[in-house]
């Protein structure tokens, strides 16, 4: 029986497991904890990767997944689904079977259609198989531009991609990445089968592992919490570019976004009173 009074909103995470803690089910652990959240982690894949590139991917078997996730729903009142990489069609197969059975909880998808440059090639299947079977259950699609033309190859421009996304059964669709004014980064928001709104973004000058993890479980984060997508997306916007502007760089490769900026400002914050008392 679940806990009458659930005592902070509980997101499941569909994703790979990221060694070098930037993307992945890493990323949504921190950025699930900023919105306030507890993320229950189900691994989809497991990466051999740092903070250039990903040199080896290994999904993991169906079984397992869907076992993950059931194990946390049969113990626990869960208020979002969060899905990145799934890494197999089977493994599509078996959160489909979730999604299905959880129809009334929110879902964001994050598409993650690129697995760097060294490991193995994508499966063009699994991109059909992500149109068919996840699509239908998503509350908010955030692909990035590239990943939005993927979706709606047959789409003649990002407008044009975001009513197909919806065709297939997202109810909202946050395109990002777009390059429509200089030094700026433009976000287009779309629900209703129209355009309801634009956000433009400083263009930071870094390139960022794990950015769009950032922005997807924050959003889904704060659907948990009971926000209006509209109202969500904002305020996930909002985070991930803070956490962009405070980025560090720890390997040779991306800049990590800084989720957790808030507990150090409150730290240093800290510090400097007991300081002051002594």
């Amino acid at each position: 029986m679940y806990n009458a009074e659930p005592t902070i909103p509980v997101v499941i995470s569909f994703s790979a497991s990221d060694p070098s803690g930037g993307s992945g089910i890493q990323a949504d652990i921190e950025s699930l904890g900023s919105m306030g959240c507890h993320c229950a982690p189900v691994i989809t894949s497991i990466t051999a990767q740092d903070t250039t590139d990903i040199y080896q991917f290994f999904p993991c078997p169906s079984r397992l997944v869907h076992d993950q996730a059931r194990a946390v729903l049969e113990d626990i009142q869960v208020a979002g689904f969060k899905i990145g990489i799934l890494g197999s069609i089977e493994n599509i197969r078996a959160v489909h079977q979730i999604l299905s059975t959880y129809r009334d909880i929110p879902v964001v998808l994050d598409p993650s259609l690129h697995l760097g440059a060294k490991a193995k090639s994508f499966d063009p299947g699994i991109l059909e198989a992500m149109i068919a079977l996840i699509l239908p259950f998503v509350t908010v699609c955030t692909p990035n531009a590239n990943e939005a033309r993927l979706l709606a190859c047959e789409a003649d421009s990002l407008d044009a991609c975001a009513q197909e996304i919806m065709a297939h059964g997202a109810d909202y669709v946050l395109i990002t990445g777009q390059s429509v004014l200089p030094n700026k980064i433009t976000n287009s928001f779309y629900g209703n089968y129209r355009r309801l709104e634009v956000f433009h973004w400083d263009r930071l000058e870094n390139h960022y592992q794990g950015s769009g993890c950032t922005l997807s479980a924050a959003l889904i984060g704060l659907l948990a919490q009971g926000l209006a997508p509209s109202s969500a997306v904002h305020q996930a916007q909002e985070y991930t570019a803070e956490c962009l502007r405070q980025a560090y760089r720890l390997g040779m490769g991306q800049h990590l976004p800084n989720r957790l900026y808030w507990s150090r400002e409150a730290s240093f914050e800290y510090d400097v009173k007991k300081e002051r008392k002594n």
